[in-house]
C-alpha cells in the first residue's frame, strides 16, 4: 500500500468535506466557514492565548471549522454538531471531529488525523 502525501490527504479532505456540506444541507442545516487556513504564526499566537495548538491541522490544509445554523438560528452546542460528527467520523477512520476532544470540545472542527494530531 503506497503512503499517501500530504497533497492526495488535503485532496482527500476536501471531497470528505464536499459531503459533509452536502449532508449538512440534506439533513436541514446552513453552514458557513469558519476557518479553512490557519497560518502558522495565527496557530503559535492562538496556542499561546490556550484557543488551539501550535500544530494545528489548519496549518496543513487538513482541518475546517464551520458555523452552523438550524432554522436561521445558530448552533453552538455539542450536541447540536453531533449528527455531522458521527457522519464525519464514519467517512473514513482517520477523520476526527473536534465534539469528541476531551479537554476542551470544539463542536466547530473537523479534520483529517496526520502524523499524531487530530
Amino acid at each position: 500500500m503506497a503512503i499517501e502525501t500530504l497533497r492526495q490527504k488535503q485532496s482527500r479532505f476536501v471531497r470528505y468535506v464536499g459531503r459533509l456540506i452536502q449532508f449538512a444541507t440534506d439533513s436541514g442545516y446552513e453552514l458557513t466557514a469558519g476557518e479553512f487556513y490557519r497560518t502558522p504564526e495565527q496557530a503559535a499566537y492562538n496556542a499561546g492565548h490556550g484557543l488551539g495548538i501550535t500544530n494545528s491541522l489548519h496549518t496543513q490544509r487538513l482541518a475546517v471549522d464551520f458555523n452552523l445554523f438550524k432554522a436561521g438560528v445558530i448552533c453552538n452546542n455539542v450536541a447540536d454538531f453531533e449528527p455531522l460528527g458521527i457522519y464525519w467520523e464514519n467517512l473514513a477512520t482517520d477523520c476526527a471531529w473536534g465534539g469528541r476532544f476531551h479537554e476542551r470540545p470544539d463542536p466547530y472542527h473537523f479534520s483529517l488525523a496526520h502524523n499524531g494530531v487530530k
